[in-house]
């Protein structure tokens, strides 16, 4: 498996966790440091970047196939 491949698999599970912890943070309303809305920001950031990494990896393996 490439290497780009497991480092966006992990990221998704990083902003899948991000996102799990920023639903507790705002089930149980406690004032953590950062926040409900920072857990948020930090997973889709870590989602986009995942999907980033993995188009950049899809491209690069279409345009090794074609030539």
């Amino acid at each position: 498996m490439e290497l780009r491949i497991l480092v966006a698999r992990l990221m998704m599970l990083g902003a899948f966790v991000c996102g799990v912890i920023g639903l507790v943070a705002g089930l149980i309303d406690c004032a953590w440091k950062l926040g409900v809305t920072g857990w948020f920001t930090g997973g889709t950031m870590l989602a986009v970047l995942a999907l980033a990494v993995l188009a950049d990896e899809y491209f690069a393996s279409r345009q090794k196939g074609s030539s």
